[in-house]
């Protein structure tokens, strides 16, 4: 296994353990999630660096590295959910726009086809690890300094920075997901000749 893969993977381990700190009520448990989470966003890039630097791209890595960003994504908006950061309705849309789009390469798989990332769906993921970023800080600092919830500049950031960030993920979000459905819509369409 390459390096690029290994990353993958690690990836998806520091996933479990950013939900697990996430979910706890460790004391520093906000704070650790954004550790988790921001190591977790330079193994993405890093990735595909390597991948591409030294010519190591791989079907596995094709597969792996969307599958395990989409669990990567779908788990911080999830766990953003209860604490009050995000509404329902945002990590709804977000999760399920990744199973569509992974049953779509299941499919495409199924038929010997191996889709890769496209580029806009690498920005979609880029605003995404931006955005849970900004709202993990804010909940961290709540954690390390609790007086700062009551501040004025707080609640700005929080609603008009959060809110905006937020938007610009679901649009993106919902505009890569249609676009890569309609780029591979001949995948809906194929019929297997019965035997």
């Amino acid at each position: 296994m390459n390096w690029a893969n290994r990353l993958t993977l690690g990836r998806l381990v520091l996933t479990i353990l950013f939900v697990i700190s996430l979910s706890t009520s460790w004391a520093y448990g906000r704070t650790a999630a954004l550790v988790l989470f921001l190591l977790a966003g330079v193994t993405d890039y890093l990735d595909g660096q390597i991948a591409r630097r030294w010519g190591i791209i791989t079907n596995f890595g094709k597969l792996m590295d969307p599958l395990v960003d989409k669990v990567m994504m779908a788990s911080a908006f999830i766990c953003l959910v209860p604490l009050g950061a995000i509404p329902a309705w945002v990590a709804t849309i977000i999760v399920a726009r990744d199973f569509l789009i992974t049953g779509l390469r299941l499919l495409a798989s199924a038929e010997g086809v191996i889709l890769p990332a496209e580029r806009l769906g690498k920005h979609k993921t880029s605003w995404q690890i931006v955005t849970v970023a900004y709202l993990l800080a804010l909940l961290a600092m709540i954690e390390v300094w609790p007086t700062t919830s009551e501040a004025s500049w707080w609640q700005n950031a929080w609603h008009y920075g959060g809110d905006a960030l937020l938007w610009v993920v679901i649009v993106l979000t919902v505009y890569s997901g249609l676009g890569y459905l309609w780029q591979h819509r001949a995948l809906l369409h194929t019929e297997k000749a019965s035997a």
